[in-house]
């Protein structure tokens, strides 16, 4: 609103208020007053307003922002304001989208206010230019006392999506869009309704061109390691010699003529030295994207080594809220210890699969660095390495990592995505199941894994899209053919047999056996993270770590023809039926003719199943990119399969027996298929590391084709599921995020709340607030020590209630004040409007041409924040933070303000009630 309009009366009311300026701050701030220097103590750096007031007036033409540019940087691209919540047509240029940019990849940083009809680029063209590039800018400061003084730093990290706000400004951004009724205008919003279909479309084409690349790459490295085609150093061993061993086909012994240690021995050390080569340099480029957080809000850890730090003693993880119970003094003093105790935390954006991560920025926190476009290369450059050492690890995890990124990026080409955290979230959401439909191949068990696992906010529309995006990446990579089999992917099977009655006994058996597997797998990956990782040298160095997984992965894995393949090509051999025409099976001696040659069978996959378990458990977590999915499948199609040639031989062994009577045998052979108990334990094995299930069940039939085994399947993994969650109540994502610490609100598991909202209301602190009993005008250098305040517990996206008479009458966000603060012209002397204040012209529209007054502060102001009484049962309070996605609930006491919780307080309020109910 145009602040001309309130000029005079502004005026009147600093003349007044110039006798009373230093009186009223006083009392506004009595308890900062009364404290000494907070640099001494606080081990979290101060807020970076000091260096943003440095830049506040400068240039506009700053660098572009980052997927790593922090929330309280100075960009220009980052001042772009949208419609507010709590805005109105009539200054539309002065509302401003909260949370833009949700740290997925954009900087949410502010500079110089733009004009009213401002564009972030000037055509679609730079957009996209915008868009492919690695948006890079200075750090914003560096804090006393880090430990590491070369490394860039980032404030911002863990800063919420307000879906309301989002939701409200896209409404007002529709309305001014609807509003024209010109030809173009209606072009405009065809445009505008199309985007997200174009988005789709295209983020499931990248996706699948870059699961082509990995795919035809890494297979091609991975045969490297046992020697290269005559034909074409870039051929795979599979397309060099498509029907078997051929001449084409060198190995390394042979082109060393035997040299030095003979032939055999020869080809063992190469493979073992290309093992550690290859592992190794995809740390390397891992290690690259390192991120140091110096953020107020305590983690452990933020990478996938489960290996959490120890928490310094009064640390309570939150940042320095007040304590719950609002007694003593804050809490922000104690929990922060002395900065060589606290050094700043560290994560690498390219490490593990990124599931977790992506749940976590779906369900509306911001983690920089994770989904933009250097992690994009690095993790996919990285993933060939990792997958081609012959590590006992997946790409199909980082295939969902990869994808978000994609479609973060991909966001920046429309401004309605990328100025939109919820709407960003959307295309997020379409991307990660994308990512599942070419990692298996199953575009319906994508739509539900996106559903069932990674989204938080799932509308009608959003599922459509998804599923649209999924076909498109389907289809797209069945064109492309990687693997020459037309096959999306390498284990998908066909099962011609149907099954027996008398199996189901079987199948329920594998499902068992499968749920314990994958929850001994968290239990045991738990205990080395805790044990192993926390060795001081590995903890260090992580490098050295990757060495020596690699290195006894080569030793132990190379004389096993089994755990020599690569886990897709395993998983294949593992399920599919025995099948003399099949090209693609290996000679692995896996298909008996008797029942004789079953127990050499049963031996060979028992020695598999233990190495294959064991360097599964030491490799998840290493310091590359690496999923768990198919690694669990292939630890339990071992198991699998070895059930099934029991189930086998027992038929053969009694032939006669009531049960087996219409078991027909084909040659020598029973009906029994060994394949199908090794995909059934496959699936069950990873509902019990994942807790997938109907995705799971999707997925399996995709894979088969087959409506026979719609029920084996589903059957088996519902009991699974039942065993995981009976042995471990976390699935490998759950225990990531608890054990990283990450702000995750659960929308799946709710506990059960016997409490009420004033169990987690702290007491009201006077530079928590603004009050304007007294005035309106409240001085710049008090609102200024407030927000620091803020940024000190780390509430970086919290907010400030302005009362009057103990009455709650507005609240203004934290970066809306940083953003009109810094805009003041002279922020020592300025007092800034927080209430509107009548007068004669308040009818008046003064819009056209007029110039706001940058002290009017009542266009950033929420009118009407949600609040509750305090004596609110706690589960209203769960379902609004869950279900309406808020940052902060405002507090009430009959009707007169009586405090404010932020998400983050009650994040970890669920996690100590958790905590206690499993001690229970």
């Amino acid at each position: 609103m145009a602040g001309r309009k309130h000029a005079p009366r502004m005026r009147e009311l600093r003349d007044g208020q110039n006798d009373s300026n230093q009186n009223s701050q006083n009392d506004s701030d009595g308890l900062l007053s009364a404290e000494p220097s907070q640099q001494s103590y606080l081990s979290v750096p101060s807020s970076p307003s000091s260096y943003r007031r440095t830049r506040a007036n400068m240039s506009q033409a700053g660098g572009a922002p980052d997927e790593r540019t922090s929330l309280l940087g100075t960009t220009r691209a980052s001042r772009i304001r949208i419609a507010s919540a709590h805005g109105t047509p009539r200054a539309p240029h002065l509302s401003r989208n909260q949370s833009y940019g949700a740290g997925e990849g954009t900087d949410t940083g502010r500079s110089n206010p733009p004009s009213r009809h401002h564009s972030r680029a000037n055509s679609w063209g730079q957009r996209l230019i915008r868009a492919l590039a690695d948006r890079q800018e200075e750090p914003v400061s560096e804090p006393k006392g880090s430990v590491f003084p070369d490394d860039r730093v980032w404030y911002d990290q863990f800063t919420s999506t307000d879906w309301v706000h989002d939701s409200i400004a896209d409404a007002h951004r529709v309305k001014a869009l609807r509003s024209r009724k010109d030809f173009w205008g209606r072009v405009y919003i065809l445009f505008d309704g199309a985007q997200g279909w174009i988005l789709s479309a295209l983020v499931g084409f990248i996706i699948a061109v870059l699961a082509y690349i990995v795919d035809v790459t890494e297979s091609t490295f991975f045969d490297f390691k046992d020697g290269y085609c005559a034909r074409g150093w870039l051929i795979s061993e599979k397309r060099c010699c498509p029907h078997g061993p051929c001449t084409d086909w060198r190995d390394w012994g042979e082109v060393m003529h035997g040299w030095p240690f003979g032939e055999r021995w020869t080809e063992f050390v190469i493979y073992l030295g290309l093992v550690i080569t290859l592992a190794s340099v995809s740390c390397l480029l891992t290690l690259t994207t390192k991120t140091v957080v110096p953020s107020a809000y305590r983690l452990s850890t933020l990478d996938e080594n489960l290996a959490a730090a120890p928490v310094s003693p009064g640390g309570n993880g939150n940042g320095g809220d007040d304590s719950p119970n609002g007694n003593g003094t804050p809490s922000r003093r104690a929990s922060v210890a002395p900065p060589a105790a606290a050094p700043s935390m560290i994560y690498y954006s390219a490490a593990g699969s990124g599931v977790a991560e992506v749940r976590v920025i779906l369900s509306g926190f911001v983690l920089h660095g994770f989904l933009g476009l250097k992690t994009l290369i690095i993790k996919t450059v990285g993933l060939v390495l990792s997958v081609a050492s012959g590590l006992s690890l997946g790409k199909e995890g980082p295939y969902v990592h990869i994808a978000t990124c994609v479609g973060n990026i991909a966001c920046r080409l429309f401004s309605k995505y990328d100025r939109n955290d919820a709407k960003r979230r959307e295309v997020l959401s379409a991307a990660a199941a994308a990512g599942v439909a070419v990692a298996f191949g199953a575009p319906l068990g994508g739509v539900l894994f996106g559903l069932e696992e990674v989204a938080y906010f799932f509308p009608a529309k959003t599922l459509f899209r998804t599923f649209f995006c999924c076909i498109t990446a389907a289809l797209t990579l069945k064109f492309l053919n990687p693997y020459g089999t037309h096959k999306i992917v390498m284990f998908q099977v066909r099962y011609l047999i149907d099954w027996e009655y008398f199996e189901l006994v079987s199948f329920i058996l594998v499902g068992v056996l499968g749920g314990a597997a994958g929850a001994l797998f968290i239990k045991a990956s738990r205990k080395w993270a805790v044990t192993f990782r926390r060795i001081p040298i590995i903890k260090k160095h992580s490098l050295l770590e990757v060495v020596l997984v690699a290195l006894v992965t080569g030793l132990i894995g190379y004389w096993n023809g089994l755990t020599k393949l690569p886990v897709a090509k395993l998983l294949y051999n593992l399920a599919a039926p025995c099948d003399d025409r099949d090209n693609n099976l290996e000679d692995l001696g896996l298909c008996p003719d008797s029942k004789a040659d079953i127990p050499p069978i049963l031996w060979h996959l028992l020695w598999a199943f233990l190495i294959k378990g064991l360097l599964t458990i030491i490799t998840f977590g290493i310091k590359v990119p690496a999923g768990i999915y198919v690694p669990s499948m292939v630890v339990g199609g071992l198991m699998g399969r070895l059930i099934g040639h029991m189930v086998q031989w027992l038929v053969l062994a009694f032939p006669d027996a009531a049960m087996f009577s219409s078991c027909n045998k084909v040659s020598s052979v029973s009906c029994i298929q060994p394949g199908v108990y090794g995909l059934i334990a496959a699936g069950s094995t990873m509902c019990g590391v994942t807790r997938l299930s109907v995705t799971l069940a999707v997925i399996l039939f995709e894979l088969t084709g087959s409506l026979d085994y719609v029920l084996p399947f589903s059957l088996a993994i519902l009991v699974a599921k039942w065993t995981a969650d009976a042995i471990e109540p976390l699935s490998i994502y759950d225990l990531l995020t608890e054990m990283n610490s990450y702000p995750f609100l659960n929308n799946k598991h709710k506990p059960v709340f016997t409490s009420e909202l004033i169990d987690i209301v702290p007491r009201v602190r006077r530079e928590r607030i603004i009050d304007i009993s007294n005035s309106p005008l409240v001085p710049a250098t008090s609102l200024r020590s407030k927000l620091e305040s803020l940024h000190r517990a780390g509430e970086l996206d919290g907010g400030l209630p302005i009362i009057r008479n103990d009455i709650l009458v507005g609240l203004i966000p934290a970066p809306d004040l940083e953003y009109a603060l810094d805009n003041l012209p002279d922020e020592s002397t300025a007092l800034c409007l927080m209430a509107n204040v009548p007068s004669i012209d308040d009818s008046d529209d003064e819009e056209g041409g007029s110039r706001r007054d940058p002290t009017n502060f009542t266009p950033y102001i929420d009118p009407a924040p949600v609040a509750l009484d305090i004596r609110s049962p706690m589960d209203l309070v769960y379902e609004l933070f869950v279900k309406l996605g808020l940052r902060y609930i405002c507090i009430l006491r009959d009707g007169k303000y009586a405090g404010m919780t932020h998400k983050k307080t009650f994040v970890k309020y669920m996690r100590e009630l958790e905590e206690q109910e499993g001690k229970e």
